[in-house]
């Protein structure tokens, strides 16, 4: 069964322009759909809403920045499209179940962080990952525009 289009062109639209703020109005917009059909067939398709979507894949992208970077949270968040540090350390304990603050200390080498927070950052580290192969195996799914000229055009 092939992808829905659709889905698959605010997948990219979101990927895109992660950074920026997005909104289901602007979308709706973008692609001349109502907001509640966007937002019904995004969810059938993908099994989540377009803003936890977005979510996710901001503080997925956020990981390798609290490891590596030795900016601040505030900042890291900020660049990763959140508005604000409260609202970028609610999201990301909504996804990962942990704050940003224990993942930065887990990324260095576990200093001062219990086993309960380890097992909850591997448990959602390996569910952010099965969930971003899923999204790759349904962008891959998409139908192939056929390309072919006759040969009596060449």
């Amino acid at each position: 069964m092939y992808s829905n289009d659709l889905v698959c062109d605010i997948l990219d639209y979101i990927d895109q322009n992660i950074n920026q703020k997005i909104s289901i109005v602007e979308l709706s917009n973008r692609f001349y759909f109502h907001k509640d059909y966007i937002m019904r067939l995004f969810k059938k398709e993908i099994h989540c809403t377009i803003t936890q979507y977005i979510n996710e894949l901001r503080v997925y992208q956020s990981l390798y920045d609290l490891q590596t970077s030795k900016e601040s949270i505030l900042y890291v968040g900020l660049n990763h499209g959140f508005t604000s540090l409260e609202y970028y350390s609610e999201v990301f304990h909504k996804v990962m179940g942990i704050s940003p603050i224990i993942y930065r200390k887990f990324s260095n080498r576990f200093i001062d962080v219990s086993e309960e927070d380890i097992l909850t950052i591997q448990k959602n580290l390996a569910r952010l990952s099965h969930f971003f192969e899923n999204i790759a195996r349904y962008r891959g799914n998409r139908k192939k525009e056929l390309s072919f000229t006759l040969s009596i055009f060449k």
